[in-house]
Formats: C-alpha cells, sequence, structure tokens
C-alpha cells in the first residue's frame, strides 16, 4: 500500500513538477515540437488532478483550444491591440485576448 502525503505536500510537489515540465517544454520545444506539447499535457493532467491552478505566466505559453505549447515567432503570434495582449496560435489558428493594466 502506497502512503498518502498531505494535501498541502501534494500541491508543493504538483506546482514543483508543473513548473519542471514547462522548462524541459521550453527545452525541447526547437528540435521536438511534440514532446513539449506532451508535457503541457502532462502538466495540465497534473494541475487537474490535485486542483491546483498553473501559475500566470507558464499558462500563457500554451494555447487554451488546443492545448499546444507555444512560443512567440516560431507557432505564436503577440500583439498589442486596444488596450489588450493579442496572442495568435497558429496551430489552431484562435486567439487569447489578455487585457493590459
Amino acid at each position: 500500500m502506497s502512503k498518502i502525503l498531505p494535501k498541502k505536500k501534494q500541491l508543493e510537489i504538483a506546482q514543483e513538477r508543473i513548473s519542471q515540465l514547462f522548462s524541459q517544454a521550453e527545452k525541447i520545444f526547437p528540435n521536438n515540437k511534440t514532446l513539449a506539447n506532451r508535457y503541457v499535457t502532462i502538466a495540465r493532467k497534473i494541475a487537474m488532478k490535485v486542483k491546483v491552478t498553473i501559475p500566470v505566466p507558464l499558462k500563457r505559453r500554451f494555447c487554451k483550444h488546443c492545448y499546444k505549447y507555444l512560443q512567440a515567432g516560431v507557432n505564436a503570434r503577440v500583439r498589442t491591440r486596444n488596450g489588450k495582449v493579442v496572442i495568435s496560435c497558429l496551430e489552431c489558428k484562435k486567439f487569447m485576448r489578455i487585457p493590459l493594466r
């Protein structure tokens, strides 16, 4: 039987793994885009399983529609328009609008 960790420890481990997966996705993206996308999928599954939010800087690194890892200039376009940052995914042709403060 496995030992069940306390909730606080689970959240801590999940946050650490999510950040590690995103850093690995950033490193591997130029060579293997499918593996980078897989890392994003695994990070999202960990976040959903433990019910922890993905930090805002990391949330903007993947598409909300197709869940692919985004890198500006390669498969994403970043523009400002009408007081918003518009991130366009060139994989699925959808976009995300983020208000500027």
